[in-house]
């Protein structure tokens, strides 16, 4: 389930990259992927009765602010694919595990060990590599991906602290609706029709795949913990790297490819670490 849910996500990326590149406005797509998240999630939740009451939450703050948290990181991350190949977004993406573990301490209380600083380390050291700041191959896009780092961090983090209190399609119904609301002005201002019936096809799809995914990823963790499921995100960058070099023919450098895979070795270490921590616990 969790290779299916980040292949659905590696799709929106690859359109999306597909269509900016076709002319088609970064705020106008994000629209689209949430306006289809919207409707689908609305369905679902009146499917069992038009009350308002279904749509009520006790957490009405947390769960808007999740909703922006995404919304900001689609919207800044479909600009940022617009200059910047797909293995470098999803490179620098994958420290937000990392800074998860960077913000346990504040927002959950997690104690930070010198295992967990070490991978932060590597994990930092990693971006660094794949960003090269002071060189020829830094640009300013790449600063909008470490924004969405970030993003999707505190999006994970809040995500823990409402599950078994909001229910899921709560919280996927606020999240299409937020977003849809948010960009609406944008892609009415920047509304440019599609070239092609293909392209239409693959606009539209962006928010199924993008309900889909989150549905499947949420699913999963019912069946697993997701100290379990993490490192299967990182078959996110294979299908990325693929669908680069298939559609492209764009080929990661070496040094994207070494600050990946310091990324996610510093993103395993950790994960490795939690593991041995909650054995100890479980035995005593």
């Amino acid at each position: 389930m969790m290779l299916a849910a980040w292949f659905f996500f590696s799709l929106i990326d690859t359109s999306v990259k597909w269509l900016v590149l076709a002319g088609l406005p970064a705020l106008q797509l994000a629209f689209m992927r949430y306006f289809a998240h919207f409707f689908i999630s609305t369905f679902l939740v009146l499917r069992g009765g038009a009350d308002l009451e279904r749509f009520k939450t006790a957490q009405p703050g947390w769960v808007i602010f999740r909703a922006y948290l995404l919304t900001a990181s689609t919207a800044f991350n479909f600009i940022a694919l617009l200059y910047l190949p797909l293995t470098v977004t999803a490179a620098i993406m994958f420290t937000s595990p990392i800074i998860v573990c960077l913000l346990g301490w504040p927002m959950l209380g997690e104690l930070t060990g010198p295992w967990r600083i070490f991978g932060i380390l590597m994990g930092f050291i990693g971006v660094l590599i794949v960003m090269r700041p002071f060189g020829e191959h830094f640009h300013w896009a790449m600063l909008l991906s470490i924004h969405n780092a970030v993003a999707l961090a505190l999006y994970s983090i809040i995500t823990r602290k409402l599950a078994g209190v909001v229910a899921t399609e709560t919280m996927q119904f606020y999240m299409g609706a937020f977003g849809t609301m948010a960009l609406l002005p944008f892609a009415i201002w920047h509304w440019t029709n599609p070239a092609t019936a293909f392209d239409w096809v693959v606009m539209v799809l962006l928010g199924v795949w993008g309900w889909a995914g989150h549905e499947i990823l949420t699913r999963a963790h019912r069946f697993a913990a997701a100290n379990t499921l993490m490192p299967y995100t990182y078959s996110f960058l294979i299908y990325l790297t693929a669908s680069s070099y298939l559609i492209w023919g764009h080929i990661p450098d070496f040094y994207t490819m070494l600050g990946a895979a310091i990324i996610i070795g510093s993103g395993l270490l950790i994960w490795a670490r939690e593991r041995r921590k909650l054995r100890e616990v479980a035995h005593g």
